[in-house]
Protein backbone atom coordinates (compact mmCIF):
# COMPACT_ATOMS: atom_id res chain seq x y z
CA UNK A 1 0.00 0.00 0.00
CA UNK A 2 2.70 2.71 0.91
CA UNK A 3 3.98 2.20 -3.12
CA UNK A 4 0.86 4.42 -3.35
CA UNK A 5 1.85 7.36 -0.74
CA UNK A 6 3.72 9.49 -2.52
CA UNK A 7 1.45 10.24 -5.66
CA UNK A 8 -1.48 10.54 -3.51
CA UNK A 9 0.70 13.27 -1.71
CA UNK A 10 1.55 15.29 -4.56
CA UNK A 11 -2.09 14.81 -5.88
CA UNK A 12 -3.57 16.67 -3.03
CA UNK A 13 -0.77 18.89 -2.76
CA UNK A 14 -0.91 20.20 -6.23
CA UNK A 15 -5.23 20.55 -5.51
CA UNK A 16 -4.41 22.38 -2.60
CA UNK A 17 -1.73 24.91 -4.03
CA UNK A 18 -4.48 25.52 -6.79
CA UNK A 19 -7.48 25.77 -4.28
CA UNK A 20 -4.95 28.40 -2.82
CA UNK A 21 -4.71 30.43 -6.23
CA UNK A 22 -8.10 30.65 -7.26
CA UNK A 23 -9.52 34.19 -7.18
CA UNK A 24 -11.98 35.20 -4.86
CA UNK A 25 -13.01 38.27 -6.31
CA UNK A 26 -13.68 36.55 -9.24
CA UNK A 27 -15.92 33.99 -7.42
CA UNK A 28 -17.58 37.05 -5.74
CA UNK A 29 -18.72 38.81 -9.02
CA UNK A 30 -20.13 35.68 -10.14
CA UNK A 31 -22.50 34.70 -6.98
CA UNK A 32 -23.29 38.57 -7.33
CA UNK A 33 -24.47 37.87 -11.17
CA UNK A 34 -26.22 34.56 -10.34
CA UNK A 35 -27.86 36.11 -6.94
CA UNK A 36 -29.67 39.08 -9.70
CA UNK A 37 -30.39 36.23 -12.33
CA UNK A 38 -32.38 34.85 -9.41
CA UNK A 39 -33.87 37.94 -8.52
CA UNK A 40 -34.90 39.07 -12.33
CA UNK A 41 -36.04 35.63 -12.67
CA UNK A 42 -33.59 34.65 -15.69
CA UNK A 43 -32.69 31.58 -17.23
CA UNK A 44 -29.29 30.68 -16.59
CA UNK A 45 -27.89 28.44 -18.86
CA UNK A 46 -24.54 25.76 -18.32
CA UNK A 47 -23.20 23.07 -20.23
CA UNK A 48 -19.61 21.26 -21.24
CA UNK A 49 -18.23 18.03 -22.04
CA UNK A 50 -17.57 14.90 -20.42
CA UNK A 51 -16.41 15.40 -16.75
CA UNK A 52 -17.72 19.48 -17.84
CA UNK A 53 -21.00 18.38 -18.70
CA UNK A 54 -21.50 15.92 -15.18
CA UNK A 55 -20.50 19.10 -13.56
CA UNK A 56 -23.14 21.33 -15.45
CA UNK A 57 -25.58 18.93 -14.66
CA UNK A 58 -24.20 18.89 -10.55
CA UNK A 59 -24.66 22.83 -10.73
CA UNK A 60 -28.51 22.47 -12.16
CA UNK A 61 -29.50 20.38 -9.57
CA UNK A 62 -27.32 22.07 -6.42
CA UNK A 63 -29.11 25.97 -7.41
CA UNK A 64 -32.90 24.69 -9.17
CA UNK A 65 -33.00 21.74 -5.73
CA UNK A 66 -30.59 22.56 -3.34
CA UNK A 67 -31.02 26.32 -2.90
CA UNK A 68 -34.04 26.95 -4.09
CA UNK A 69 -36.04 24.27 -1.77
CA UNK A 70 -35.07 27.49 0.67
CA UNK A 71 -35.93 30.09 -1.12
CA UNK A 72 -38.98 32.37 -2.32
CA UNK A 73 -37.49 32.58 -5.65
CA UNK A 74 -36.04 29.87 -7.60
CA UNK A 75 -32.89 29.35 -9.83
CA UNK A 76 -33.31 28.82 -13.22
CA UNK A 77 -31.17 26.81 -13.97
CA UNK A 78 -31.11 24.81 -17.87
CA UNK A 79 -28.28 22.34 -18.41
CA UNK A 80 -27.68 22.42 -22.18
CA UNK A 81 -25.96 19.00 -22.21
CA UNK A 82 -28.83 16.76 -20.08
CA UNK A 83 -31.42 15.91 -22.76
CA UNK A 84 -29.55 13.15 -24.87
CA UNK A 85 -31.85 13.06 -27.31
CA UNK A 86 -31.57 16.90 -28.41
CA UNK A 87 -28.12 16.62 -28.28
CA UNK A 88 -28.02 13.48 -30.18
CA UNK A 89 -30.11 15.18 -33.09
CA UNK A 90 -28.32 18.07 -33.43
CA UNK A 91 -24.76 16.31 -33.34
CA UNK A 92 -26.32 13.98 -36.19
CA UNK A 93 -28.15 16.36 -38.55
CA UNK A 94 -26.28 19.58 -38.02
CA UNK A 95 -23.11 19.26 -36.18
CA UNK A 96 -21.35 18.20 -33.21
CA UNK A 97 -20.10 21.63 -33.07
CA UNK A 98 -23.46 23.18 -32.79
CA UNK A 99 -25.05 20.94 -29.94
CA UNK A 100 -25.23 24.45 -26.79
CA UNK A 101 -24.97 27.41 -29.69
CA UNK A 102 -28.17 25.75 -31.53
CA UNK A 103 -30.39 25.78 -28.00
CA UNK A 104 -29.32 29.15 -27.52
CA UNK A 105 -30.78 30.27 -30.25
CA UNK A 106 -33.66 32.02 -30.08
CA UNK A 107 -34.09 30.86 -26.37
CA UNK A 108 -31.45 33.05 -25.05
CA UNK A 109 -33.14 36.72 -23.73
CA UNK A 110 -31.70 39.39 -22.47
CA UNK A 111 -30.63 39.37 -18.67
CA UNK A 112 -30.29 35.25 -19.29
CA UNK A 113 -26.70 34.48 -17.89
CA UNK A 114 -24.67 31.53 -19.44
CA UNK A 115 -22.44 29.25 -17.72
CA UNK A 116 -19.53 27.61 -20.23
CA UNK A 117 -17.73 25.12 -18.74
CA UNK A 118 -14.45 23.44 -20.72
CA UNK A 119 -11.25 22.39 -19.05
CA UNK A 120 -8.90 23.50 -22.10
CA UNK A 121 -11.09 26.39 -22.73
CA UNK A 122 -10.98 24.98 -26.65
CA UNK A 123 -13.63 22.95 -26.85
CA UNK A 124 -15.38 24.07 -30.54
CA UNK A 125 -19.08 23.50 -29.28
CA UNK A 126 -18.63 25.42 -25.98
CA UNK A 127 -16.57 28.31 -27.96
CA UNK A 128 -19.37 28.87 -30.43
CA UNK A 129 -22.09 29.30 -27.62
CA UNK A 130 -19.59 31.17 -25.81
CA UNK A 131 -19.04 33.25 -29.35
CA UNK A 132 -23.20 33.44 -30.09
CA UNK A 133 -23.86 34.35 -26.14
CA UNK A 134 -20.79 37.72 -26.55
CA UNK A 135 -22.96 38.42 -29.45
CA UNK A 136 -25.86 39.15 -28.21
CA UNK A 137 -24.45 41.22 -25.10
CA UNK A 138 -25.44 38.25 -22.32
CA UNK A 139 -23.15 37.91 -19.18
CA UNK A 140 -20.91 34.75 -19.91
CA UNK A 141 -19.37 33.31 -17.38
CA UNK A 142 -16.70 30.66 -17.97
CA UNK A 143 -14.96 27.70 -15.82
CA UNK A 144 -11.47 26.91 -17.18
CA UNK A 145 -7.76 25.13 -16.30
CA UNK A 146 -4.72 24.71 -17.92
CA UNK A 147 -4.49 28.49 -19.43
CA UNK A 148 -7.78 29.06 -20.11
CA UNK A 149 -7.39 28.85 -24.13
CA UNK A 150 -9.88 30.98 -25.96
CA UNK A 151 -12.87 30.74 -23.60
CA UNK A 152 -10.99 32.12 -21.00
CA UNK A 153 -10.71 35.43 -23.69
CA UNK A 154 -14.44 35.88 -24.01
CA UNK A 155 -15.39 35.59 -20.31
CA UNK A 156 -16.89 38.39 -18.18
CA UNK A 157 -16.05 36.24 -15.30
CA UNK A 158 -14.14 33.70 -15.24
CA UNK A 159 -13.53 31.30 -12.65
CA UNK A 160 -10.12 29.32 -13.17
CA UNK A 161 -8.23 26.56 -12.45
CA UNK A 162 -4.56 27.40 -12.67
CA UNK A 163 -3.07 23.82 -13.08
CA UNK A 164 -2.23 21.63 -15.95
CA UNK A 165 -4.37 18.87 -14.72
CA UNK A 166 -7.86 17.80 -16.17
CA UNK A 167 -8.72 16.01 -12.89
CA UNK A 168 -7.70 18.87 -10.66
CA UNK A 169 -9.36 21.46 -12.66
CA UNK A 170 -12.15 19.14 -12.72
CA UNK A 171 -11.60 19.21 -8.61
CA UNK A 172 -11.90 22.40 -8.77
CA UNK A 173 -15.02 23.34 -10.78
CA UNK A 174 -16.92 21.09 -8.41
CA UNK A 175 -15.62 22.92 -5.50
CA UNK A 176 -16.97 25.88 -7.12
CA UNK A 177 -20.02 24.71 -7.01
CA UNK A 178 -20.41 23.57 -3.76
CA UNK A 179 -18.21 26.57 -2.65
CA UNK A 180 -21.45 29.03 -3.90
CA UNK A 181 -23.43 26.88 -3.03
CA UNK A 182 -22.78 26.91 0.70
CA UNK A 183 -22.38 30.62 0.53
CA UNK A 184 -26.36 31.13 -0.76
CA UNK A 185 -27.28 28.80 1.52
CA UNK A 186 -26.01 30.88 4.36
CA UNK A 187 -26.88 34.15 2.59
CA UNK A 188 -30.11 33.56 1.09
CA UNK A 189 -31.57 30.99 3.03
CA UNK A 190 -30.33 31.72 6.62
CA UNK A 191 -28.86 28.39 6.68
CA UNK A 192 -24.93 26.66 8.28
CA UNK A 193 -24.13 24.40 4.93
CA UNK A 194 -22.09 22.46 7.63
CA UNK A 195 -25.05 21.20 9.24
CA UNK A 196 -28.02 20.79 7.01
Amino acid sequence: MDKYLDLITDYLGELKNTIDLLDKNQISKALERLCKALEDESNIFIFGNGGSAATASHFQNDFNKGISEYTEKKFRFLCLNDNIASVLAIANDISFDEIFRFQLEGRLKPGDVVIAISGSGNSKNVLRAAEYTKSLGNTLITLTGFDGGKLRKLADIDLHADVKSMQITEDIHMILDHLMMAVLYKTLAGKDHLRT
